[in-house]
């Protein structure tokens, strides 16, 4: 039952016409050099060369049928036609994460966009359906399979959505099906402390303007209130609360306390007017909500608690408890630019004691705006909340400050070193669109106590903040770790650019390995929502190593993955690679170029690759022979038993949920050894809830081999709990931190005039941006370079046995409720017979 692919591929004569716009001769010389690009460079999405050991991927698989007209077919197409001439097709996993078990479990998106035959902006109002979802399971020979949940779109709106329409239903298709209207596509997802997830927003999808019966109107997407429960013991969803607004494109973080906090999204994408609310029309939703976890409700954190976000802003939380906001975000809006995101540069902080945002500095510039006396920068000038004591207190500030120290914003300005990345630095500073952030690992200071915090953003695009779309077209290259100090609520942010990666990238998904480095995969060679279908996708993946501070070139895929793309770190340190579920090609229908060099767009890719890093192919990888299942964040000692002496780190990973190159949890924290007995050592908890919040973890520990690699063991599971027998203490008990010694950074390395001049050693030089922003030409059409060259193309979790169970807290568990010692022998007793 196979069909020819409902797909166009153009013709090379056709593409010839169209490439005559990139090789004309404005494109000789130096210029031509910096614009057009050779078909053959990193910045073309060929791979760079690889030097030693670079990893490698498994080959691709999916799953294997398509339901068509009710019966299973087993197929290796994407797609079937059904006997009404629609497309059934796999999913792809536009959403996934790691279930406590070591399944997966991954959301469609964009289901229905390959029916539609014209455009998908005049017809997916119409031809759009809820997206599927799918629980898979990797056996120990990496052999797949998959089951469907329960309520398998997650049921969310079976009688139809209350749309938020302009015309009342005279000139809009809202209420004609409830076939499209709770779509997971877009929403984001969080696990909850019990190991179920959570998934906010989504998309109502309707014809406005359109009228019933016709097939052809024009697209909205509109933001759900919705959250829903995956329950992995049962494999159903489930609704929970809704919230107070609808939103498309929201960020979730969870609290100290486990409570979830919700910003951004916007309930409106297309035509974002809200006639009883005209100042929120043309922005985000603004306002910011909290899901209580024990009564499954959502509450507004009030006017105070309001900041305009870009969508899907990029977040995380503090060991202070407080959330950072780090100045990225998805950085195009069709039609739905806010009118105020020039706010979106500004790194901010949210406290949910006091509810309200603390802003920080300009990101990747030293302007400390907090400690100039403009901490609330953002929230006073929110048009939507004129609060007047907080408008006296900022001009106060800023007067008070002016009068005593007038250079003071300059000065720290001209702290910027002149040299050959300053203007890497100003291109790359502000909001970063389609970029990851990446929490790096937290570590404890000599006092035990967690206040520094970094976070690693590379590629993407840059903010331009004139323009009518706050990000550019090109994504560059530059990498940037931006570090807040928090001492109580007390905070300074600094940020400074690392080695740069080795080509632009556009959308790559970025993960925290157990060997202290960063990996980014997948990604496209322009932004592909900009331009649907005219990017080349970056199949190579790179490697970030920390201590260096340097991107290295490592293997490459054999998919090609640009939008909606994932990767999720697995219970055995290798990684999940899937997704590519691409809008169609010009948001038409899906016209593919790949014999062009751009990159797949046949509809969306169901398949799933597995990369194994260099250190997972070791035979002297350390294995755990003994660890707890449970944790108490209450500052007691536990015991890890290994088949090694040299066990220098012991860290825990918590498990990755991710849509949109996010995941506002994700964290790696490294745990103090205190003690060690040849192979037994002894690491100390956190009473921290803020740098551990309750949840389900991977436990690694590592060691340095001879040779320089760090090789991480596979990973134990374990629950982290909060403390009940400390229910009012502290959330985020911070321990004072340790005294820290000046270090001196040098000073301005060659003035402004050598910096233009002069490349340093650093990783980059001042021609970087420059380069960066002309790779793989700046038209939305193939160089000639790239017509004669063209474009290169699990495990389930059983547990690992730990003999005998564990120590689980010893010096604690003798004072804990006679309830609670059960639970933990109960979770001992379980992995001892696992």
């Amino acid at each position: 039952m196979r069909i020819a692919k409902r797909y166009i591929r153009v013709s090379f004569a056709s593409a010839m016409a169209l490439a005559i716009v990139g090789t004309t001769p404005a494109h000789a010389g130096l210029l031509g050099g910096l614009l057009g690009g050779n078909g053959k460079s990193a910045g073309d999405g060929q791979p760079s060369e690889v030097t030693g050991d670079g990893g490698f991927f498994s080959k691709p698989f999916a799953e294997p049928t398509i339901q068509v007209d009710g019966e299973q077919i087993a197929t290796s197409e994407r797609c079937i036609q059904e006997a009404d001439g629609n497309l059934q097709c796999k999913p792809a996993a536009g959403t996934i994460a790691v279930l406590g078990d070591g399944r997966f479990i991954y959301l469609n998106a964009l289901e229905g966009t390959e029916n539609a035959e014209l455009a998908v902006i005049a017809q997916f109002g119409e031809v759009s359906v809820n997206d599927q979802s799918r629980v898979m399971t990797l056996d120990e020979n990496d052999q797949p399979t998959w089951i469907k949940p329960a309520q398998n779109d997650g049921g969310a709106n079976p009688d139809g959505n209350d749309s938020t329409t302009l015309t009342g239903g005279l000139l809009d298709t809202a209420d004609n099906t409830d076939m499209n209207d709770g779509a997971l596509f877009c929403a984001d997802v969080v696990f909850l402390p019990d190991g179920r997830m959570m998934a906010v927003g989504g998309t109502d999808y309707y014809s406005e303007p359109g009228i019933d019966g016709l097939p052809v109107g024009v697209v909205e997407l509109e933001g759900l209130k919705a959250s829903r429960i995956y329950d992995p013991e049962t494999n159903t969803w489930s609704q929970s609360g809704d919230m107070q607004y609808g939103r498309w494109y929201p960020s979730l973080v969870s609290l100290a306390n486990s409570d979830i906090f919700v910003a951004s999204g916007v309930t409106k994408l297309l035509k974002p007017v809200y006639p009883e609310d005209p100042l929120q029309s043309g922005r985000n939703v603004a306002q910011t909500e909290t899901y209580d976890i024990d009564s499954g409700t959502w509450s507004n954190n009030g006017s105070a608690a309001q900041r305009s976000l870009p969508l899907f802003p990029r977040m995380h939380l503090l060991p202070n408890g407080h959330v950072f906001y780090n100045a990225g975000g998805q950085a195009f809006n069709p039609f739905g630019q806010a009118y105020d995101q020039a706010l979106w540069n500004i790194v901010g902080t949210y406290n949910p004691s006091t509810k309200q945002w603390t802003d920080l500095g300009y990101a990747g510039l030293p302007l400390r705006l907090n400690e100039l006396g403009l901490a609330a920068l953002s929230t006073t000038l929110n048009p939507t909340n004129i609060n007047p004591d907080q408008v006296e207190q900022l001009l106060g500030n800023l007067v008070g400050q002016t009068l005593d120290d007038p250079t003071a914003a300059i000065g720290q300005l001209l702290e910027t070193p002149v040299d050959d990345r300053a203007l890497e630095r100003a291109i790359g500073s502000g909001m970063r669109g389609s970029t990851f952030s990446i929490q790096l690992p937290l570590r404890p200071d000599s006092n035990g106590g967690y206040h520094e915090s970094e976070f690693l953003t590379a590629g993407g695009v840059p903010t331009y903040v004139t323009a009518g779309s706050p990000g550019g077209y090109l994504p560059i290259s530059s990498s940037r770790i931006d570090t807040v100090t928090t001492n109580g609520d007390d905070m300074a942010y600094e940020s400074r650019l690392t080695g740069s990666l080795n080509q632009p990238r556009w959308y790559g998904s970025g993960v925290m390995m157990p060997d202290n480095s960063v990996m980014v995969f997948s990604g496209g060679t322009r932004d592909g929502v900009v331009a649907t279908g005219l990017e080349g996708a970056i199949i190579q993946s790179e490697r970030f190593d920390i201590e260096t501070e340097t991107w290295k070139p490592m293997a490459s895929a054999h998919r090609e993955r640009t939008y909606h793309n994932t990767a999720v770190l697995m219970t055995d340190g290798r990684v999940l690679v899937g997704g590519h579920s691409p809008i169609n090609t010009a948001y038409l229908s899906f016209i593919n170029l790949d014999e062009l060099g751009f990159a797949d767009y046949a509809g969306r890719d169901p398949s799933f690759e597995i990369y194994t890093p260099p250190y997972a192919t070791r035979d002297d990888r350390p294995t755990i022979e003994e660890a707890p299942v449970a944790l108490l964040t209450n500052g007691g000692e536990f015991d890890i038993r290994t088949d090694r002496t040299d066990i220098d780190q012991v860290m825990l990973i918590r498990r990755k949920a991710t849509t949109h190159l996010i995941d506002g949890d994700q964290r790696a924290v490294a745990l103090p050894i205190i003690g060690r007995n040849s192979d037994k050592v002894t690491v100390k908890m956190t009473s921290n809830r803020a740098v551990l919040p309750a949840g389900q973890y991977m436990l690694f520990v590592s060691y340095k081999a001879e040779d320089g690699m760090r090789l991480p063991s596979k990973s134990t599971p374990v629950s982290v709990l909060a403390d009940p027998g400390n229910p009012h203490g502290p959330l985020a008990q911070q321990i004072e931190p340790a005294p820290q010694e000046d270090e001196n950074n040098g000073g301005v390395a060659g003035g402004l005039l050598g910096g233009l001049l002069n490349s340093g050693n650093n990783g980059g030089s001042l021609l970087d941006p420059l380069l960066d922003l002309s790779s793989g030409g700046v038209s939305a059409v193939p160089t000639l370079g790239q017509l004669r060259d063209g474009t290169p193309q699990l495990l389930t979790e059983g547990g690992i046995a730990i003999d005998g169970g564990a120590s689980v807290l010893k010096q604690t568990v003798d004072g804990l409720p006679v309830a609670l010692q059960g639970l933990v022998i109960d979770f001992t007793n379980l992995a001892g017979n696992n």
